[in-house]
C-alpha cells in the first residue's frame, strides 16, 4: 500500500470518484472537469518512492503524480493521476481502499474507458456495482450493464477485491489518445447519478482544454523518460 497524506478530513459518507489513466485517458479528462465544475480543492494526496521522480509543471503550477481534491458542497472526493501508474495497479488499489475505510466513504466510483474498435460519435456508458441499492438506481436511469468486458488497470484490480463499496461507470472508446467525446458522456453520466447539475452545452469545449492539459504532461513525461533512456545508454557506453 502506498502513503496516504491528507490536510483535511472530509465529512463522512463521502463519495470517492477515482480516475486513472487508461483507454483514451477518458477517466484522467472527466476528473478534470469535476475537479473545476464542484470547486474541488486539494486535500491531500497519494506518494510512494516507487512512483516516477517527474514533476510535471503546468502554468507555473507543480501537478502532484496522484492528488486527492474534496468538494465540501457535494461531499465528493476526487482521487487523480495525471501520469501511467504502470506496475502499481494492485497496491494503489489496495490504497484507495484504504482512503475509503479511513474516511468511511460510502461508495467508490470508478470511471473508466473500455475499448472499441470503430468510430462512435455517441459513446454508450456501461455500469458495474457491488451495491444492491445503486444497482436499481442505475437500472433506473436506463443504464446498461456491463454484460462482457476486459477490465485492467487500477479498476481491474479494485473489482478483484472483495468488501469495497465499488461502482463502475465504462464508456466506450476507440481511441489511444486523450478522448474528450467519451469523458463527456461520462460526466453526463455522473450527472444523473449523483445529481451534480453540469452544464452540458460547454462541456465538450471544457474537456477539450482538459485534453489540451494531459497531451500537454503527457508530452512533458515522454520527453523526459527518453531523455533519461538516453543519458543511461551514454552512461553505460
Amino acid at each position: 500500500m502506498l502513503d496516504i497524506k491528507l490536510e483535511k478530513r472530509p465529512a463522512e459518507r463521502c463519495t470517492i470518484i477515482e480516475g486513472f489513466p487508461g483507454f483514451g485517458f477518458v477517466s484522467t479528462i472527466a476528473t478534470e472537469f469535476l475537479i473545476k465544475h464542484l470547486d474541488a480543492k486539494p486535500i491531500g494526496k497519494i506518494t510512494s518512492q516507487k512512483l516516477d521522480p517527474v514533476a510535471a509543471i503546468h502554468k507555473n503550477e507543480i501537478l502532484n503524480p496522484l492528488q486527492i481534491f474534496y468538494s465540501k458542497k457535494n461531499n465528493i472526493v476526487i482521487v487523480q493521476a495525471l501520469v501511467p501508474v504502470d506496475g502499481l495497479e494492485w497496491e494503489i488499489a489496495e490504497t484507495v481502499a484504504e482512503l475509503a475505510k479511513k474516511i468511511k466513504a460510502k461508495e467508490i466510483i470508478s470511471l473508466e474507458g473500455v475499448s472499441s474498435q470503430t468510430g462512435i460519435k455517441n459513446p454508450q456508458v456501461f455500469f458495474y456495482t457491488s451495491l444492491k441499492d445503486k444497482r436499481k438506481h442505475m437500472v433506473n436511469l436506463k443504464l446498461p450493464p456491463l454484460e462482457e468486458g476486459i477490465i485492467v488497470g487500477v479498476t481491474g484490480a479494485l473489482l478483484m477485491k472483495t468488501g469495497v463499496p465499488l461502482s463502475c461507470f465504462f464508456v466506450e472508446t476507440h481511441s489511444k489518445l486523450p478522448d474528450n467525446n467519451g469523458a463527456a458522456n461520462l460526466i453526463k453520466t455522473l450527472d444523473n447519478y449523483l445529481g451534480l447539475n453540469v452544464d452540458y452545452h460547454p462541456l465538450i469545449e471544457k474537456a477539450k482544454e482538459f485534453e489540451s492539459k494531459i497531451k500537454n504532461v503527457l508530452s512533458q513525461l515522454n520527453a523526459t523518460k527518453d531523455q533519461k533512456q538516453q543519458k543511461d545508454l551514454a552512461y553505460m557506453g
